[in-house]
Order: structure tokens, then C-alpha cells, then sequence
């Protein structure tokens, strides 16, 4: 198995595991080349089969789910968009599953290269770290790895069914309920996979950028020519490594750029149908779910800001490089040796020309900018929600008061 090739994969192979029984991901055993063929058909057979039941079971709940949101339209009599909007929200639970099973089924040899350009990327960086001292980090990736995602997935799954349960309404019964929030949690956990592949791409950028700093120190009180050479040696392989993790995101985006992209259009537009939902129920004086609205638009919106967060924690990481560089081209032994000065010159126009974008397939930044104007954005449309909604709650009462005077 290619996990077994890298510390990292290994890391972060349990939460993998878990992202694979929610059918988010293809099993990360299934990949490598000392598996038996005859094992590994058998695994990815089983897990089409396991996927495909998983598409009936969502096609199932989003059936019923429209047909309640039809009659909870009828019955407060606001057949208006927001009969729209539901169906829409609600059938994009079957179209993101269609899509990330696609996406899987399409993409299958691109996950599997990831996985190698990952422990080969590993492998290559722990060699080129040896003579510095090894990498050096204030905490370990596993503890990261264990308090970014593992505690955002146990608050998940823990509060996103207390917030969204009694939401669903009167017209869904206590086991649909219970299947559509099983559903909704799985949706959601496809941002939390970005997140772990994002995070592995941040321990690999760090470990390039504390290999970069002990040069730096070398470099300070080094008057050897022979030794000279050998740190020159050593930068330029440092260059062609963030130039494959430079490779290996763009890998990435292409991988994420289908679920990714529908899971910021369906929990933006969930948000608009839960504040739509809000603002109808405002005229109801017993209103049970008024809290639970306002934590699942948190919940939402902070399951996006995970991954954008990282996103640009991984970016500020890989921007520091060009910084370093000035450093090392101001010492006194940068202007009297022309190879390193060639050496940082060419280093430095790689990085003015390779810059880290984490990108749905080119569609959109993932970071903290893309995210502060979905924000804007989705004020936005609920400002001119909330317009429409009181331009026809008066249009209303003007009606009924020309038939009462008449």
C-alpha cells in the first residue's frame, strides 16, 4: 500500500478510513502495487457496490425531503421562490453524491498519483533535510492533524444533528429525520478530506521552509569553497522540491474541483433557505428552532472557513520563501560566490512565477479573500430576500384590507 511508504499517509490514514466508509473516498488500501490484484478488484468491486447502494439511500432521502418541503410550502401558503429554493437545496444533496461518486470513478489513477507524489515527496525532503538536522517543528503533524480535524469532526457529527433535527420540520418522520441528518453529516465531511490533503501539503512546505532557514545559518560563517558548493547543491534541490509541492497542489485542485466547488453552492444557498425559513417563522410566537437556525448557518459557514483557513495558513507558509531568499542574498558570501547568487536569483524568479493557489479547477481561490466575499455574497442575497418577502407580506395586507372595506 502507498500509505505504508510515507509517515504522513500513515498520520492521516485512519481519517481517510473514516471519509471512505462515508463513501467520500475510494479506500486507501485499494492503492499501491503490493497488493494482490486479485484482493484489490475485489476491494474496489465491493466499494462500487457499497457507493451505489449509498446513491439509492440519498435519492431515497431527497425524495422525500422535497415532497415534505412541497407541503410546508402549501401549508404556510409561501408558494412563492421559496418552493424553489427548497427543491433546489434538496436536490442538491443527490447531485453532489452523483458528483463525488464520478469524481472518484474518473479521478481514481489522479488520487493514486497524489498518494505517490506524496510519500515520494516525503522520502525526497527527509533526505535533503538529513544534513541540517532533520526537520524541526514546534508541534508534531499528528497532534495537528488530531486537533484541526479530528476535533472539527467530532463537533460535527456531534452538533450539526442537534442544530438541523427539529429544523427539518413536522412533515419528515423521526426515521427520515434521523437518515437525512446521516446524509447531511456525510455531505459535509468532503471538506473535511480537503482539509487533511491541505494539511499535508502545509507540513511539507514547512519542513522545505526550516531546511531553507538552516541554510541560511550555514551560510552566515561559511568560508569553504568546497562547502560552498556542496550549500548551493543543497538550495537548488530545495527549489526543484517546492516546485513539485507547487505541482502536487495543482494535482490536488483538479482532484477537489467538482465536490469542493457544489459543497460552497450547497451550503451557501442552505444558508439562504434556513435564513428564508427564518424570517417566515418570525410571525409564529412559538418558535422552537429559532437558536438552531442560527447554529446551523455557524456550522455551515465555519466548515467552509476550515478549509479556506488552511488554505491560506499553507499559502502565508509557501510566501515566506521570497523572504528567506532576500536574507541569504544580503549575506557577504552571496556577493562573493556568482554560483550562489545565480542559484537565489533563479530560485527567486520560480517563486514570482509559481505562486500556491488552492483553486476549485481554476473557478475560485480557496482562502480567507474567496471566503470574507461569499460572506459579503450571501448578505447580500439576503438583504434582497428579505425585501421581496416584505414587499409581498404589504401587498398582502393591502389586498385583505380592500376586501374588508368592501
Amino acid at each position: 500500500m502507498v500509505a505504508k511508504k510515507s509517515r504522513l499517509l500513515v498520520t492521516a490514514l485512519p481519517y481517510l478510513q473514516i471519509f471512505s466508509v462515508f463513501g467520500q473516498t475510494p479506500p486507501p488500501q485499494s492503492f499501491g502495487s503490493t497488493i494482490q490484484k486479485r484482493v484489490k478488484r475485489y476491494l474496489l468491486s465491493g466499494f462500487v457496490c457499497y457507493a451505489a447502494a449509498i446513491l439509492v439511500f440519498v435519492f431515497s432521502i431527497t425524495y422525500i425531503n422535497i415532497i415534505a418541503i412541497i407541503e410546508e410550502v402549501l401549508d404556510y401558503n409561501v408558494a412563492d421562490f421559496t418552493k424553489v429554493m427548497g427543491i433546489i437545496q434538496k436536490s442538491l444533496i443527490s447531485v453532489m453524491a452523483i458528483a463525488n461518486q464520478l469524481n472518484m470513478l474518473l479521478n481514481y489513477r489522479r488520487l493514486g498519483g497524489i498518494y505517490e507524489d506524496i510519500a515520494n515527496l516525503e522520502k525526497d525532503i527527509d533526505e535533503a533535510s538529513q544534513c541540517f538536522g532533520g526537520h524541526g517543528q514546534r508541534y508534531s503533524f499528528r497532534f495537528r492533524l488530531a486537533i484541526i480535524v479530528g476535533l472539527w469532526l467530532i463537533l460535527l457529527v456531534g452538533l450539526l444533528p442537534r442544530f438541523t433535527l427539529f429544523a427539518l420540520g413536522p412533515y419528515v418522520s423521526w426515521p427520515s429525520k434521523i437518515l437525512t441528518e446521516l446524509v447531511i453529516v456525510m455531505q459535509q465531511l468532503k471538506s473535511l478530506e480537503y482539509c487533511v490533503f491541505v494539511l499535508l501539503v502545509h507540513e511539507m512546505v514547512l519542513r522545505l521552509r526550516h531546511t531553507l532557514h538552516q541554510l541560511q545559518v550555514e551560510l552566515e560563517d561559511c568560508n569553504r569553497q568546497d562547502m560552498l558548493q556542496a550549500l548551493c547543491v543543497a538550495l537548488k534541490r530545495n527549489q526543484l522540491l517546492i516546485g513539485r509541492i507547487w505541482r502536487l497542489e495543482s494535482e490536488l485542485g483538479s482532484y477537489f474541483c467538482l465536490p469542493v466547488m457544489l459543497l460552497f453552492i450547497y451550503n451557501g444557498l442552505t444558508i439562504l433557505h434556513v435564513l428564508n425559513w427564518a424570517y417566515i417563522n418570525t410571525f409564529i410566537e412559538n418558535d422552537c428552532c429559532r437558536y438552531d437556525r442560527f447554529g446551523t448557518c455557524l456550522i455551515l459557514l465555519f466548515n467552509l472557513l476550515m478549509a479556506c483557513l488552511l488554505s491560506q495558513r499553507c499559502i502565508n507558509a509557501y510566501n515566506s520563501f521570497p523572504r528567506i531568499l532576500h536574507q541569504i542574498r544580503c549575506l557577504s558570501v552571496s556577493s562573493d560566490f556568482p554560483m550562489l547568487t545565480r542559484g537565489l536569483r533563479e530560485y527567486s524568479l520560480q517563486m514570482q512565477h509559481l505562486k500556491l493557489r488552492f483553486t476549485c479547477g481554476g473557478f475560485f481561490d480557496i482562502n480567507l479573500q474567496y471566503f470574507g466575499g461569499m460572506l459579503i455574497t450571501i448578505l447580500g442575497y439576503t438583504i434582497i430576500l428579505i425585501q421581496f418577502k416584505v414587499q409581498a407580506i404589504a401587498e398582502t395586507k393591502y389586498k385583505s384590507s380592500l376586501n374588508s372595506s368592501a
